[in-house]
């Protein structure tokens, strides 16, 4: 039954990684257009980095942690543009390095990971109320 029990840690943390993930994207996605004038301040890409995270030492009930957000090393885009108020000397405004399509798919991946822990916290939920049903 313990082990049972074990799966909602596991599924929960697989929630909570998936949530940030989808966090993460939608900042990409609503920082995508965003102008600068210098590449300092342009807005990067972010993307969590998960770790295996074993719960209780023992190693058959691993969950998943976010261990960091770092930046995309991608190049960033810009754009001639010499009328716009934020273009730089040469006329060049500064665009994030943040790829729509690929933020989508992100998003598509985490929405649906997110799904399967329910899912998986469910299933496990209907087998403890029938193993508790057998007992009556």
């Amino acid at each position: 039954m313990s082990s049972l029990l074990r799966v909602f840690d596991v599924a929960g943390s697989g929630m909570l990684a998936q949530s940030v993930r989808l966090n993460v994207t939608t900042s990409n996605l609503a920082n995508a257009e965003t102008v600068s004038s210098s590449i300092e301040r342009t807005y990067r890409a972010r993307q969590p980095v998960f770790a295996t995270l074993l719960m209780g030492g023992d190693e058959a009930a691993a969950g998943v942690r976010v261990r960091a957000i770092v930046e995309s090393q991608a190049e960033l885009r810009k754009r001639y543009e010499p009328d716009h108020p934020l273009a730089d000397e040469q006329g060049y405004i500064h665009l994030p390095n943040v790829n729509v399509v690929e933020e989508m798919a992100n998003m598509i991946s985490a929405s649906r990971s997110y799904q399967n822990n329910v899912e998986a916290m469910n299933t496990t939920k209907q087998m403890l109320m029938a193993t508790l049903r057998l007992g009556q």
